[in-house]
């Protein structure tokens, strides 16, 4: 991490980020028994209340300060002056509270940091107010734990103060990186570099730190993208927007000549976010450097994708990871570690549980799997174990989404059940329908199998095979993601044609059958697991309900998806 022998380490770093409490994003726990009906507060709560929100932001914000160290001492830092900030202003709060007893209240989701997904840099969880008062607290408790992460936070930033620039080792391994591919190119003059981070902050501290050397030095020009902005860019008086940088990175792939014929000058190292991981042909680029290791497997080999397609120039191209400066195994169990932490105390309010569920526990196996399978080689999506579906995107990225959603769409909670949209179909998703179901009780998640229990999403062909069943929904979501979340207006050819079909929504018979196909896929998989159970040690699962079919079930919503 630095060249400075007395500093602190990742290790080290992370064993006092799994000591911190984060209880500035938990007020809700701090409520005294009489006044916790008045905040509707469940502490097996996961949704949009006050305490889903709380949980879900504290937990994002453990896991998200590991992820930053590992992106960057810079990002690193910046976060956690945020969240010493935010305290040290609770904590002022809580003081002039303490002397005047006037009508103060806690706002949880004043405090935003961004968590960087790959649409943007946007604040996931200022969706609804989260106005406590004090007057309800035992505020006492809150300020003495708010007051230990404080001083904690106070001794992590002074040990990271002498780690400058010139003293961050991943800076300067970069660095050399370049220096290296700028003299030694690997196809022809190619001196093209993609440089992909997760963290709009890690982003900016990389173009601050290179731009002006690599033109001064190299005579090469330096562009940034992040999901927040249009760029920025060394080349004087560019014509600054997404497209166009990405149109000078990669000219040929892009068809420059076509959009600006006259134009000579290029950008030869590109930095950015995974706002464009997807998507983007940028075939020119023979060199892509992952300064951080996303947690997902599948994104980086979707990072890899941007360079390595049909029709690249590129005798060969080459892939550098940078990863953490620690033991992988190490590594992942530090965010089970973390996760654990921040559930630890919810489990202890509600007096039951496990701390990592098992598909938690599976998903983290999974992970480092193909993490460590990532090390050695270049792997195909195809190639990948699945385990855990290789299209896994992480529950918390949809959540994000979830949650980005209902801020622009206050209302969406009064939208009736049954809806339905259509979308055409592509090379991902072959014409069918997903259906979106909740069980009317409980007796299908058998071992706890379903993720969104009680909830239950089927994709299935028009000719009634099962494409992804409920115990898939990450690869559910991830299709469904793929084909209507760039949509902002529905089709209307697509639309007339359903309308046709079903004569206006008179003649369902289609999608009724379809319908009932997939509920007897989900009781199908449900006596297959009774039958195995028979034979396994524990209690059998066929003694757990009877499930009787469409009856158990009520339709939320289904997704049409035509061929264009």
């Amino acid at each position: 991490m630095t060249d400075l022998g007395d500093a602190i380490n990742f290790k080290d770093i992370a064993e006092q980020l799994n000591a911190l409490n984060l209880s500035i994003y938990t007020p809700s726990l701090y409520l005294f028994d009489c006044a916790r009906s008045g905040y509707s507060i469940d502490y097996d709560g996961e949704g949009l209340s006050i305490d889903g929100r709380e949980k879900g932001l504290r937990k994002l914000m453990a896991t998200n300060l590991l992820k930053r160290l590992e992106s960057s001492v810079n990002s690193f830092r910046l976060t956690l002056n945020r969240i010493h900030e935010y305290i040290r202003q609770t904590m002022e709060l809580i003081d002039a509270y303490d002397k005047k007893y006037s009508g103060a209240t806690i706002d949880v989701s004043s405090f935003t940091d961004d968590m960087d997904s790959s649409e943007g840099d946007t604040d996931p969880f200022a969706t609804k107010k989260s106005k406590i008062s004090l007057a309800d607290m035992d505020y006492v408790s809150w300020r003495r734990d708010l007051e230990a992460d404080f001083e904690r936070l106070d001794l992590l930033l002074l040990m990271l103060k002498d780690i400058t620039p010139e003293h961050d080792s991943k800076l300067q391994m970069l660095i050399g990186d370049l220096k290296h591919k700028f003299s030694n190119p690997i196809n022809g003059e190619n001196k093209k570099v993609l440089i992909f981070t997760a963290f709009a902050d890690t982003a900016n501290y990389l173009y601050e730190q290179l731009s002006t050397k690599i033109k001064e030095t190299c005579g090469l020009d330096t562009a940034l993208i992040t999901g927040s902005t249009d760029g920025r860019c060394t080349l004087p008086k560019f014509p600054m927007s997404f497209n166009n940088v990405l149109t000078y990175f990669s000219p040929l792939s892009k068809d420059r000549l076509a959009l600006f014929p006259n134009a000579t000058d290029e950008i030869d190292v590109l930095i950015a976010t995974d706002c464009i991981s997807e998507g983007q042909n940028l075939q020119d680029c023979d060199y892509l450097i992952n300064y951080d290791i996303h947690w997902n497997p599948v994104r980086i080999i979707q990072r890899f994708g941007r360079i390595d397609r049909i029709g690249s120039r590129n005798k060969q191209i080459q892939l550098v990871n940078y990863w953490p400066d620690m033991e992988l195994d190490d590594y992942i169990q530090l965010k089970g570690r973390v996760e654990s932490r921040m559930k630890a105390t919810i489990l202890t309010a509600a007096g039951t549980g496990n701390p990592l569920s098992m598909g938690e526990e599976a998903d983290l196996e999974y992970r480092l799997g193909q993490l460590k399978k990532l090390q050695n080689e270049v792997v195909d999506i195809e190639d990948m174990d699945t385990g855990i579906n290789i299209m896994d995107l992480g529950l918390n990225e949809f959540r994000l989404d979830l949650l980005q959603y209902v801020k622009e769409h206050p209302d969406i909670e009064h939208a009736p059940f049954g809806l339905n949209a259509v979308v055409a179909g592509s090379e991902l998703a072959k014409p069918g329908v997903m259906f979106v179901l909740k069980n009317r009780n409980n007796a299908v998640n058998i071992d706890r199998k379903n993720q969104l229990h009680p909830f239950y999403m089927v994709y299935l062909a028009d000719d009634g095979e099962v494409i992804c069943d409920h115990l898939h929904p990450k690869q559910l979501l991830d299709i469904m993601r793929a084909l209507c979340k760039i949509k902002t207006n529905y089709d209307r050819a697509l639309c007339a044609a359903v309308n046709r079909e079903t004569q206006d929504g008179r003649r369902m018979t289609k999608y009724n059958t379809l319908l009932q196909m997939a509920i007897d896929s989900i009781v199908s998989i449900k006596e297959e697991t009774d039958i195995e159970s028979l034979f396994s040690v524990g209690e059998t699962t066929a003694l757990h309900g009877e499930i009787k079919g469409l009856d158990d079930f009520e339709l939320i919503t289904f997704l049409i998806i035509k061929e264009k």
